[in-house]
């Protein structure tokens, strides 16, 4: 399907790894020009290689999203680099173990800027040139929203936050004609789901055990899974839908585990 995407210039934070890259990666075989952001130089170059490799154009901008004037700068630098922002995609975040007990006040509140923060200060500086292009707003979100995890209530936090943004951003920007979804995510493999599936006492048991609990195929959902329906929700072939939430986890989140 050709999606209308054709040198558009798309923001995605944390582009370099896991989802975000699936997500740059689709963009790109779609004709657009994903601009990475991220944190690391050396990470978000290799994507730019790697996605070059394929046919496809890419863009890195390095900024540690937690701080706010590097969110500020970062779109800066991209309008002076592309002169024009199409969409924005909040991808960037960690499933940190910020729990109740085991985390305390400075570690949750440095989870929510690792987490939710640069979602609403990406958005808020791209604003200005989206509303010139009417461009559109993908959030990714967690499951960990709907169902919690345990330990991790300072991403649950972020997510639910994600969420009830997602739905708030679609209400305001309906006037500039700006449409806003988010797609949730379960179980997908990632880099950082295989870095906290270590961290487990017995981390192959703990894998099979997940995936037979998937209804769909019983298997984990691939980034790129995620990323063409981001893409999709990103085009104008999804001209009719804002606010809402988009569940990309084989029934994980709302069907019967036990099927």
């Amino acid at each position: 399907m050709n999606l209308n995407l054709n040198d558009k210039i798309i923001i995605v934070t944390g582009g370099a790894k896991g989802i975000g890259l699936g997500i740059c990666k689709v963009l790109a075989a779609e004709g657009a020009i994903p601009v990475i952001v991220g944190r690391a130089d050396a990470d978000n170059q290799i994507a730019v290689k790697e996605i070059e490799a394929e046919g496809g154009k890419a863009l890195s901008v390095v900024a540690e999203l937690t701080n706010p004037e590097a969110c500020k700068n970062a779109v800066d630098q991209i309008i002076k680099m592309c002169g024009r922002i199409n969409g924005l995609i909040n991808n960037a975040g960690v499933n940190d173990g910020v729990g109740l007990e085991s985390g305390d006040y400075e570690k949750f509140v440095a989870s929510i800027h690792k987490n939710l923060i640069h979602y609403y200060l990406m958005a808020q500086h791209a604003l200005p040139e989206l509303k010139k292009t009417k461009g559109a707003i993908v959030n990714i979100g967690s499951k960990t929203a709907d169902t919690g995890q345990g330990n991790t209530s300072a991403y649950a936090a972020s997510n639910g936050g994600r969420n009830a943004l997602t739905r708030e951003w679609a209400v305001e920007l309906l006037k500039y004609g700006i449409r806003v979804n988010s797609v949730i995510v379960a179980e997908c493999y990632t880099p950082l789901y295989d870095t906290w599936i270590k961290t487990l006492e017995n981390p192959e048991q703990k894998l099979k055990e997940i995936t037979a609990n998937i209804p769909l195929e019983n298997r984990m959902t691939t980034a790129e899974e995620i990323a063409n329906m981001v893409v999709f929700l990103l085009s104008d072939k999804s001209s009719h839908t804002t606010g809402q939430l988009i569940y990309v986890d084989g029934g994980y989140t709302h069907l019967d585990r036990s099927l």
